[in-house]
């Protein structure tokens, strides 16, 4: 388990994480998403041990992450952009990794190396980012590791690598009880995978729960209606958002179904049916209520 508790982080005048919690249990796939300059990347940071928090506790397993080699044989953190000597290929990084950690799988190492797209042997330096990234990956899971952090992990992969790798990390989630946290901006990878998902915005928390279940407090509706009416007839919902064509309205309401729907029914529309919510339209509905929106930032 990793607990966050009260973090915060700053460097100089800037607070990049203000009393952060989260508290994310084993087997689970947990979405860090956020605004840009949020702090997720720093939190990844303290939550690896490369970062130590200025105040609250970063811990693994009931352990404090900070300089303590016990978690980090049993974590890997592949960061934004992957750090490699001028002279480092996979192979000679596994050399390295094998000596370093207990859990390294050397058969698990070699069916990697042949499910990517790479070549162990060439310097990582010259390889493109996506390509970059695929090599931190494989050295990463070929660790074993019962908590692997991402950050940006799908930027700049291919979409058939994209899935290979999002079905590696399900496997190890899944039969392995492996943690993945992972930072992104791809809010659609992410919803493929996570079960979990935090929300950070200006270094704050402004939303952590089960995914599906942050679905819950929003609706998405499309109605009809066969006589004129105006957008007064919504008065009383919490509207978060509205789009009309004619008499077809698409709105987006905070509230439990069951209300919300009850009374969408009493105004006898002709047509009327709730839509799935999307990640990207969870994250988008909560940052406006952050007073983050396209609004504020023209």
């Amino acid at each position: 388990m990793i607990l966050i508790n009260n973090v915060t982080k700053k460097f100089g005048d800037v607070v990049a994480l203000d009393e952060v919690s989260f508290n994310i249990g084993s087997g689970t796939v947990f979405g860090l998403i956020g605004s840009n300059g949020s702090g997720k990347s720093t939190l990844l940071r303290i939550i690896s041990g490369v970062f130590e928090p200025d105040g609250g506790s970063a811990d693994i397993d009931g352990e404090p992450t900070y300089e303590n080699p016990s978690v980090k044989a049993k974590s890997f953190f592949v960061p934004d952009f992957p750090f490699f000597y001028n002279n480092s290929t996979i192979e000679n990084t596994a050399l390295l990794y094998r000596g370093i950690y207990p859990n390294w799988d050397e058969e698990y190492y070699k069916f990697l190396c042949q499910s990517f797209p790479v070549d162990p042997k060439k310097p990582v330096i010259s390889m493109s980012k996506g390509m970059q990234r695929q090599a931190a990956l494989i050295l990463a899971l070929s660790t074993r590791p019962k908590y692997l952090l991402l950050d940006e992990i799908f930027d700049g992969l291919d979409p058939v690598v994209r899935r290979l790798v999002k079905n590696l990390i399900i496997t190890n989630v899944t039969d392995n009880n492996m943690t993945a946290v992972i930072a992104s901006h791809n809010l659609r990878e992410l919803e493929d995978i996570c079960d979990h998902v935090g929300i950070l915005h200006k270094g704050s928390v402004i939303m952590e729960r089960e995914l599906d279940e942050s679905k819950l407090g929003i609706q998405k509706v499309q109605l009809a209606f066969t006589n004129e009416v105006d957008e007064s007839i919504f008065d009383g919902l919490h509207i978060i958002s509205m789009s009309r064509r004619g008499n077809l309205f698409s709105i987006t309401v905070r509230g439990e179904k069951d209300q919300v729907t009850q009374k969408l029914e009493a105004l006898r529309p002709a047509f009327m049916e709730t839509l799935p919510l999307t990640l990207e339209e969870v994250f988008i509905n909560e940052m406006e209520g952050a007073g983050y929106d396209i609004n504020n930032i023209l």
